[in-house]
């Protein structure tokens, strides 16, 4: 009877991209056959929550004026009118404009949104663009500190989207104004911005903030 193993062998690397050792990833969240399909339609889910409904244009009921008639219904040899904001009128209302009452959300079942994450989780370590850090610190919140050490775990090569275990300060604060770094939370991870950036760059401590916020 053979005994079928839970996790797959990881490099763990330190700040200056050294080998430390290894380190064990659970299958299930980072040995998941990828579903395009699926993935697709998440994205698609998250892009239209984000959207805002800026478009807005007024009928004829919430335009300005247009209280009085124009002219009297007969005699005048003009066509007949009630109110100069008819939408045939300069500065009149609008017809079938946007307006607030669209609704863009998408609802996706949460196990959808989960497995679909842990697909681009398992295609980032199968491309080697997935780096599992022993640590990630600052002691002061520099940029060109930061810099120095993300150029050499990956920054020269891409953009990276570094999953903190919780939140740091100097960390966020050192990176934010680094072009192409992103930093988030690791309870906080989704799939949009898992896609939009090239590397992933994840601290050891984040893997079981992983396991934990998205265990079945």
């Amino acid at each position: 009877m053979f005994h079928v193993s839970c996790f797959m062998k990881t490099i763990l690397y330190n700040q200056n991209r050294e080998e430390v050792g290894k380190i064990d990833l659970p299958k299930e969240i980072f040995e998941v056959k990828m579903n395009l399909d699926l993935v697709h339609q998440v994205v698609l889910a998250q892009r239209a929550n984000q959207r805002r409904n800026i478009a807005k244009t007024k009928d004829r009921s919430e335009v300005r004026g247009g209280g009085r008639k124009p002219w009297r219904q007969k005699g005048t040899g003009r066509a007949r009118v009630g109110s100069n904001r008819s939408p045939i009128w300069r500065g009149g209302g609008v017809t079938f404009g946007p307006t607030a009452e669209r609704v863009f959300k998408k609802k996706i079942a949460k196990k959808m949104k989960r497995k679909a994450l842990f697909m681009v989780l398992s295609a980032k370590a199968k491309d080697n663009l997935l780096l599992v850090i022993d640590s990630l610190s600052f002691e002061k919140a520099k940029t060109k500190l930061a810099k120095k050490i993300l150029n050499k775990l990956f920054l020269e090569k891409g953009s990276g989207l570094i999953a903190l275990p919780e939140i740091d300060k100097n960390a966020i604060l050192a990176l934010r104004n680094i072009p192409r770094i992103a930093t988030i939370q690791a309870k906080d991870l989704n799939v949009l911005d898992a896609l939009s950036y090239k590397y992933l760059i994840i601290p050891k401590e984040a893997i079981g903030v992983i396991k934990e916020t998205f265990k079945s």
